[in-house]
């Protein structure tokens, strides 16, 4: 992909604040963190969307996910992690390339996130929907 700036990074085309690098994975820190020490796990080949992404780039992706939280946890004192994966521009992602969000927390950072529960008619509609999702596994 010539004009993803992932795959553009993933290439040394342009510059990133590596953390990790291997064959497969690249880590760096995220320009626009939520928390300061935010950092992007992406595979260096392009894949996008998650549904097209081989298991094994997942199982990497999320094995170096949970490496980075380690590190951020122990380098940066951080008292928790979100882990996030957004999936297609509608549910937040803006590069599409698969990637992985490695957040920071710590206590009384400031950040909340706007998360709007909301609640099924009764148990049927829940049921009727989850038969839905279980005719297509």
């Amino acid at each position: 992909m010539k004009e993803c700036i992932f795959c553009k990074i993933a290439n040394k085309e342009i510059p990133a604040t590596v953390i990790y690098e291997d064959n497969d994975i690249l880590v760096f820190m995220d320009i626009g963190p939520i928390i300061k020490g935010h950092a992007l796990v992406i595979p260096k080949k392009h894949y996008d969307p998650v549904t097209e992404t081989p298991d094994e780039i997942l199982t990497r992706l999320h094995l170096t996910a949970k490496r980075i939280a380690k590190a951020q946890m122990n380098g940066l004192g951080a008292d928790g992690v979100n882990i996030m994966q957004n999936n297609g521009t509608a549910a937040g992602q803006e590069v599409p390339h698969i990637h992985i969000h490695v957040i920071p927390r710590f206590e009384n950072d400031g950040h909340h996130w706007n998360w709007n529960a909301k609640t099924y008619e009764n148990f049927d509609e829940m049921n009727e929907l989850a038969e839905n999702v279980r005719k297509q596994i």
